[in-house]
């Protein structure tokens, strides 16, 4: 999806395509190489891979002047603050979700919480995600949390089930995680107060959500300095 966006892109070209389990194979007219020193070279690279590939992989742009765009998620604040020191010839973006209307909904429940008295994030993702709750979901808990630590207390005394409140946030805000079949990726954020809930909700329905936010980002990078967290600067936010 990645390479064809970019490939799509009358503004960027795809110049190389990095993958050591598809070494040799062809994607949009590129052939697959095993690792970055093998490839054509380059300006920005984006970085959809693990935590640990994603490590090594940045090190190596901050030591080559390569500008990085990264949608990997497990970096802890230590590997971030590695990352911003070895900054010195380029930059690098770093966001938990690259779709557009996403980040707008971080934003706009960051913007409500000091607001409102109780928050819940409910996440609903494929039932292939492994993992529970979704990067997006921790990042909003911590946004909102941020913005205000003056919650409500949680009522609840007894679990009938054990986990039936789910996952216990930043300023004890929930967060619960649905895994479901014929779901993509969709996140409510419901914030309640005397006499009324607001409901902030974001749908997406397949991986070209991403598409806008990774194009946008490759094009502004050289004009971010050091690392950014998220796309909210890209968008001015």
């Amino acid at each position: 999806m990645v390479c064809a966006a970019v490939a799509g892109d009358p503004e960027l070209d795809l110049v190389a395509a990095i993958d050591p389990f598809a070494a040799g194979t062809t994607v949009e007219g590129c052939t697959v190489v095993a690792e970055a020193g093998q490839a054509t070279a380059f300006d920005v690279a984006i970085d959809f891979t693990v935590a640990d590939a994603a490590r090594a992989n940045l090190a190596w742009c901050a030591a080559s002047g390569v500008h990085a765009v990264v949608g990997t998620t497990g970096l802890s604040e230590a590997d971030l603050d590695v990352i911003r020191a070895s900054l010195t010839r380029s930059n690098c973006l770093i966001a938990a979700n690259f779709a557009i209307g996403a980040v707008l909904m971080m934003r706009f429940a960051e913007l409500a919480a000091p607001f409102f008295a109780t928050a819940e994030i409910i996440e609903f993702h494929h039932d292939a995600k492994v993992d529970a709750p979704s990067g997006t979901a921790t990042t909003t808990a911590a946004r909102m949390a941020r913005a205000s630590a003056d919650w409500a207390p949680d009522p609840t005394r007894h679990e009938v089930l054990p986990g039936a409140r789910g996952g216990l946030g930043p300023a004890g805000i929930r967060v619960h995680g649905v895994r479901m079949r014929g779901m993509f990726a969709h996140q409510e954020v419901v914030l309640g107060t005397e006499g009324q809930t607001l409901t902030i909700r974001h749908d997406t329905f397949g991986r070209d959500c991403y598409a806008p936010g990774i194009l946008l980002a490759c094009k502004r990078i050289d004009g971010l300095p050091g690392l950014t967290l998220g796309l909210d600067g890209v968008l001015g936010l």
